[in-house]
C-alpha cells in the first residue's frame, strides 16, 4: 500500500490478485489524462481494473483518496520534470527549459496536471512535501534574478501564474486563433525573462 494513502477494509471485499496501489494509481492517472479529472470515479476506476468497487478501498480511501493519489503522482512527476530540465542551467536558459518542461507535462498529462492544483491540507505532510519540492525548483531558477526572499516569492508567483494560465487555456481549448501556440508560449516566456532582466538591472517599476 502506498504511504500516505490510508486503506479501508470493506466486509466481504477481496483484492484481485496482482492488484496493488501502484496499479490503481496508474489506472487513475490514465483515466484522468484521457477523459479529464472529473471522469475519475470509483465506478470508472473499478471497471478499468476489472474489479468490484469495494476492492479499491484496500488501496485508496474512497474517491477523495483516488484524486489525492493522482495529485501526489502529478506533483512528484512535474517536480522531477522541472528539476531535470533546469539542472546544469542557470538564468534565461534555466527558465526557458523549465517553462518548456512545465508546458510539456501539462499537455501530456492534463488530468494529473489538473490534480496538482489541489491545495494540500495542513495535515497532509506527504502532499505538501511533494508540492514544495516542485516550487523549490522554480525558486532556485528565479533566484538568479532576485535575492530578497520576500520579493522572490512575488516573482515566483508571477512566473507560475503566467505558465499555469497559458497551459490551462491551451489544455481547455481556449486558443482558437490559427497562430502557432508554440510561438505564443515562447513570447510569454520572453516577456517573463525581459521583466526579470529589467528588475535585475534596476529597471523595475513598483
Amino acid at each position: 500500500m502506498a504511504a500516505g494513502i490510508p486503506a479501508r477494509r470493506t466486509p466481504g471485499s477481496r483484492t484481485r490478485p496482482g492488484l496493488d496501489a501502484e496499479r490503481v494509481v496508474d489506472a487513475a492517472v490514465a483515466i484522468a489524462d484521457a477523459e479529464g479529472l472529473p471522469a475519475l470515479t470509483l465506478a470508472r476506476l473499478a471497471a478499468e481494473l476489472g474489479v468490484r468497487t469495494p476492492s479499491l478501498y484496500h488501496h485508496v480511501d474512497g474517491l477523495d483518496g483516488a484524486h489525492r493519489a493522482v495529485a501526489l503522482r502529478g506533483m512528484r512527476d512535474l517536480g522531477t520534470a522541472l528539476r531535470d530540465a533546469a539542472i546544469g542551467r542557470s538564468g534565461p536558459g534555466a527558465l526557458t527549459a523549465l517553462a518548456d518542461a512545465y508546458r510539456a507535462y501539462a499537455l501530456a498529462h492534463p488530468g494529473a496536471y489538473a490534480a496538482t492544483q489541489r491545495a494540500p491540507t495542513a495535515d497532509d505532510a506527504e502532499l505538501r512535501a511533494a508540492a514544495e519540492r516542485t516550487t523549490e525548483v522554480v525558486f532556485a531558477v528565479v533566484r538568479h534574478w532576485e535575492r530578497d526572499d520576500e520579493e522572490l516569492v512575488h516573482l515566483v508567483r508571477a512566473v507560475r501564474s503566467a505558465l499555469h494560465g497559458f497551459v490551462a487555456l491551451e489544455s481547455g481549448g481556449g486558443f482558437g486563433l490559427p497562430a502557432p501556440r508554440e510561438a505564443s508560449f515562447a513570447r510569454l516566456v520572453g516577456i517573463q525573462l525581459a521583466g526579470l532582466e529589467a528588475r535585475a538591472a534596476g529597471g523595475a517599476v513598483d
